[in-house]
């Protein structure tokens, strides 16, 4: 599955909230880098002990995801980010019914920082960060991202 294309009023729409809700500018850079802005504007959020506005990281969570399943197509790995997003990526067997074999779970944050390197896959084990079950559950070879 092809990664979605979001809409980039959508986009600009969460970026803007959360600066406001950082006391910053609304955007003003080019409409490319709008998902990469809105990833560090969600960090910042999370650096100042905020927490971010729920579109904000909802489009932060999807769009790091998307990149995964970019770098790593497949339908091996179930990768969940409750609420705001799951995928099916990396190579291997597919899975097609049920409860997949293979799956990682972890929050919003914990996904940012890893896809973005803040973070390494041994270090959100080592904490507790990340549930992950199956022999193909470990995203160390793909992050960051």
């Amino acid at each position: 599955m092809p990664p979605r294309k979001p809409d980039p009023g959508k986009l600009r729409e969460a970026l803007d909230a959360q600066l406001v809700a950082l006391d910053q500018p609304p955007y003003d850079g080019p409409a490319g880098a709008l998902a990469d802005a809105l990833v560090t504007a969600v960090l910042t959020a999370y650096d100042r002990g905020l927490r971010p506005e729920r579109d904000a990281a909802r489009w932060a969570v999807r769009h790091l995801l998307d990149r995964l399943v970019s770098a790593a197509p497949g339908r091996t790995v179930e990768v969940r980010v409750p609420p705001y997003a799951a995928v099916q990526a990396i190579e291997g067997p597919r899975h097609t019914r049920g409860t997949p074999p293979n799956v990682v779970e972890m929050d919003a944050r914990t996904w940012i920082e890893l896809a973005v390197g803040r973070v390494s896959w041994g270090e959100a084990m080592d904490k507790g960060a990340v549930a992950a079950s199956g022999g193909r559950a470990d995203l160390s070879g793909y992050l960051p991202l």
